[in-house]
């Protein structure tokens, strides 16, 4: 990546722990329904789907949250960006001139006798 926008890497690195936390969430709902299809009673059934159903749901709202989060970062950087690219270079103060003395004689130095 030579001279790749920073905006475009921030998108990109979002999409690897939303890959991450997808897979992990895909992997507890199939546990929760091997659960449900072992499970003797009706109500266990029902509560163990139940559950893998909102580990789905609740996972990818998280993938959605970590997603925008960090779009905002890449649009907040890219509006920085071309803000300071187009504001003018500040000058340099002109360094003070010394202040020129006064037109009479200095005193003069004392010589040792």
């Amino acid at each position: 990546m030579a001279e790749a926008d920073l905006d475009v890497v921030i998108r990109s690195i979002t999409r690897q722990p939303n890959k991450s936390l997808m897979q992990a969430a895909r992997t507890r709902h199939d546990r929760f329904m091997a659960m449900a299809a072992s499970a003797k009673d009706k109500d266990s059934k029902d509560r163990y789907k139940q559950v893998a159903k909102n580990t789905l749901l609740y996972a990818s709202a998280a993938a959605r949250r970590l997603q925008l989060t960090a779009q905002n970062a890449a649009d907040s950087y890219l509006r920085a960006m071309k803000k300071a690219a187009e504001q003018p270079l500040a000058k340099k103060p002109a360094a003070p001139k010394p202040a020129k003395k006064a037109a009479g004689k200095t005193p003069a130095k004392k010589k040792k006798a």
